[in-house]
């Protein structure tokens, strides 16, 4: 609890230099905090936070979950300068709302009861209906302000009805307790029909298709910071989230909901590499991607064991990464052709070949080739899979094979292409490229040693 009470006071300390006139600083604040927040991660919990362990615990997972989190916040928060150079009149209530979204994320990562589930999603989704509507010129954004906060007010009405049902049935709201009922009832229908209410809000909220819908249009609506913030940080947390209330919760009654799962994997990856292969933005087409991953990501469910939450922890940082280091370029290019259609990145090698390189990497680990981090992330949860369900992991190959053609058409832009779209003198500032060759080399090592995962996260 010691990380989220830093988190939240550096959320409130970037908050007030704004207004103190001083938002420029706001960055610079949020790092810092950050990386004390990452030091006290390591730490031993104090003895005063062990009487709300029934609410909130800060064990081993959540602690690795926080990290990655962490690191990836800093990472965008790194490239934020650039990315928020025309919000100079608010910077200091972007920073600040990205920290709140990261305070609830780090609730979620400790939740021990359904109260402190339904208050981290609430913390971590309510300053993203801000963050998304923050580009208040562009009707996009707006948009995607407005699309956002009724998904997730209809996804909420899911998750509080479920709540109600799985109250009514096991008299309890802790998770443990929970899972005692369902291993002792199994059948009940009230707890039955409440676990998969819930399963359905949390699909909303990780974007399982067909509970997709609203994830492309809010994130290409978005600022694009902010949903590189949502395609890494919120998904880290929200599937985390799943992941641990499905496999503690509601193992006892896995018969009644894996079959589910299942089918929502299948339309999931069907459909969102299906789609990203008909797009002709590029923003759009990792916001299909995002969707995909979330596919793959889903069949940790199948052949758990005890490395299951370090493969996902693994698959996740991987993804994050890739993300950043995708997002920067196209953070980059819109920023100067005021668009992300696939012609607007036509010569970027030529012009920028460190930001052409990072962004190569980082999509060539979402397609999981060999040699980078992804490849490690895929073949981990595959493998745990296999045994349990081969043919949902015959489909996720396909899909990842569907998924190289798109991630190539962005490639082949970048780096054939028949004439250059890019005719200008800016160039990338320091700190992009230093945060452009940190992804690089993480993707690539973490892809040849693995383990530098684990001794780098204190595991």
């Amino acid at each position: 609890m010691s990380v989220l009470i830093i988190i939240f006071l550096t959320a409130v300390a970037a908050l007030f230099a704004g207004v103190f006139e001083q938002g420029k600083f706001s960055r610079y604040i949020g790092i810092l905090g950050l990386m004390i927040a990452f030091y006290v991660s390591f730490l031993p919990e104090l003895s005063f936070f062990s009487q709300y362990q029934h609410m909130y615990e800060f064990g081993a997972n959540a602690a690795l979950f926080t990290r990655i989190a962490i690191v990836t916040t800093v990472l965008l928060f790194f490239i934020a300068g650039f990315a928020f150079s025309n919000h100079r009149n608010h910077q200091s209530e972007l920073y600040a709302l990205m920290l709140f979204s990261l305070s609830g994320g780090v609730v979620l990562f400790g939740f021990q009861n359904l109260v402190t589930l339904f208050l981290g999603i609430e913390i971590l989704s309510i300053p993203l209906y801000v963050l998304a509507g923050s580009n208040k010129t562009d009707l996009r954004s707006n948009e995607a302000s407005i699309k956002y906060f009724l998904m997730g007010a209809f996804a909420t009405g899911f998750l509080l009805f479920g709540v109600a049902l799985i109250y009514g049935s096991s008299g309890s709201f802790d998770l443990y307790k929970i899972h005692e009922f369902a291993v002792n009832d199994p059948k009940n229908l009230m707890f039955n029909l409440g676990a998969v209410l819930m399963l359905v809000a949390l699909a909303f909220k990780v974007s399982l298709a067909p509970f997709h819908m609203w994830s492309p249009d809010v994130y290409q609506g978005s600022p694009s910071l902010i949903t590189a913030f949502m395609m890494s940080v919120v998904k880290i947390s929200a599937f985390f989230a799943f992941f641990k209330l499905m496999t503690i919760g509601f193992i006892g009654i896995t018969g009644e909901w894996i079959n589910i799962i299942g089918v929502l994997i299948i339309i999931t990856l069907f459909l969102a590499n299906v789609m990203g292969l008909a797009q002709s933005n590029a923003k759009r087409m990792l916001a299909y991607s995002s969707v995909s991953h979330v596919g793959y990501l889903s069949l940790i469910f199948y052949g758990m064991n005890s490395l299951s939450s370090y493969n996902l922890a693994f698959y996740l940082f991987a993804y994050s990464l890739a993300t950043v280091g995708v997002m920067m370029c196209l953070i980059w290019v819109e920023k100067l052709k005021r668009e992300t259609s696939y012609n607007a990145f036509k010569g970027l090698a030529h012009t920028e070949p460190i930001l052409a390189v990072t962004a190569t990497v980082s999509l060539l680990s979402m397609a999981g080739i060999p040699l980078t981090a992804g490849f490690m992330g895929k073949f981990a949860i595959f493998a745990q899979a296999i045994d349990k369900s081969p043919f949902l992991v015959l489909v996720a190959v396909l899909g990842s094979a569907i998924s190289i053609a798109y991630y190539l058409r962005l490639i082949m832009a970048m780096f054939f292409p028949k004439e250059s779209s890019f005719k200008t003198s800016e160039k990338v500032s320091l700190t992009y490229n230093i945060v452009a060759v940190f992804i690089i080399f993480a993707l690539v090592a973490m892809g040849v040693f693995p383990d530098l995962f684990a001794k780098q996260f204190g595991l």
